[in-house]
């Protein structure tokens, strides 16, 4: 199976969830454990902060690559530590490849022309991990210079079976500031929709997506919906759940009638779901693997009960 959305649906429905768990690493936050290891084999903070990315990603992939289809590491976490963080990085991304996972990168590049082509080069390895030097199967994607700096990544896309998300509709407080800004009685990210799903239409494999999909905040629930029915063929990407304040019944919109459509994502909530109730009283500190688990099963129950994901149960 080489395109990006038939693979990412299958996975969905393997897994009977479109949960997914963002990789963002907090070296303040981190399991003492974890860094009291990292300190003991290493000098520099950097290799130091790296290390500990590293282990605990990996760690929380061997908890989750059971439950869930896809996780989302964000590149900023690792990138400012350097050449050791990058190299973190890659290997949180093999290790979730290897894992069975569906790897979506969060590192919002856009540029235009051959930069651009770098990027997707660098980036989208698809159906292929080895086609990538950071093998992901996909990339969110930052649209502002216009559609001429998403078609390098749809080119590089379509032909590695990978897929991008594109910035449409996003979950911070300052969104509008932009992008409800009308045209022609169009908001602007009306008009970003529009341009992402011909993409989509145009890039569809055995199913009814896409390989090219818009990233829609969960915090903004009516947007949400009204997306969903403007972009009929666009996979969606949806932050906000959880910790940014969005629940499920904010996300039922997301999805079509079979419960696919949509894979929502909740990171801080899961990665660091022992500092948080109930979680935080059930859980000794050195337990956060158990706390993570019980996390993640509790945002798959909560999608299952509220949001149309509850019939791939």
């Amino acid at each position: 199976m080489h395109h990006f959305s038939d693979r990412l649906n299958a996975a969905i429905r393997s897994k009977k969830t479109p949960a997914l768990v963002g990789l963002d690493p907090r070296f303040d936050w981190l399991p003492e454990e974890i860094v009291s290891a990292a300190e003991a084999k290493h000098s520099s903070k950097a290799e130091i902060v790296a290390a500990a990315f590293e282990e605990f990603c990996f760690r929380m992939i061997d908890v989750v690559a059971p439950l869930v289809p896809a996780v989302k590491p964000q590149a900023a976490f690792f990138e400012e530590w350097g050449p050791a963080g990058c190299l973190a990085l890659q290997r949180v991304i093999k290790r979730a490849r290897e894992a069975g996972l569906v790897v979506i990168c969060d590192a919002k590049r856009g540029d235009i022309g051959s930069t651009a082509e770098a990027y997707a080069r660098a980036y989208l390895a698809g159906a292929d991990p080895e086609s990538a030097i950071w093998a992901a199967d996909c990339l969110t994607v930052n649209p502002y210079l216009g559609s001429d700096t998403l078609q390098p990544f749809v080119k590089v896309a379509v032909e590695r079976g990978a897929g991008i998300y594109v910035l449409v509709r996003t979950s911070n407080p300052g969104a509008g500031t932009f992008q409800d800004r009308k045209t022609d009685g169009h908001t602007l990210y009306e008009c970003v929709a529009a341009v992402v799903n011909d993409l989509a239409l145009n890039t569809t494999g055995n199913g009814h997506y896409g390989a090219i999909g818009a990233v829609v905040g969960a915090t903004y629930p009516e947007e949400l919906t009204q997306l969903r029915e403007l972009m009929p063929h666009t996979p969606l990407l949806v932050p906000g759940y959880g910790s940014q304040g969005a629940g499920a019944g904010d996300v039922a919109g997301a999805f079509d009638a079979e419960g696919l459509g949509a894979i929502i994502n909740s990171s801080r909530g899961i990665n660091f779901a022992i500092r948080k109730e109930p979680y935080f009283e059930k859980f000794a500190p050195e337990e956060w693997e158990q706390a993570v688990e019980a996390a993640t099963h509790d945002m798959i129950a909560d999608l299952a009960e509220h949001t149309p994901a509850g019939k791939l149960q």
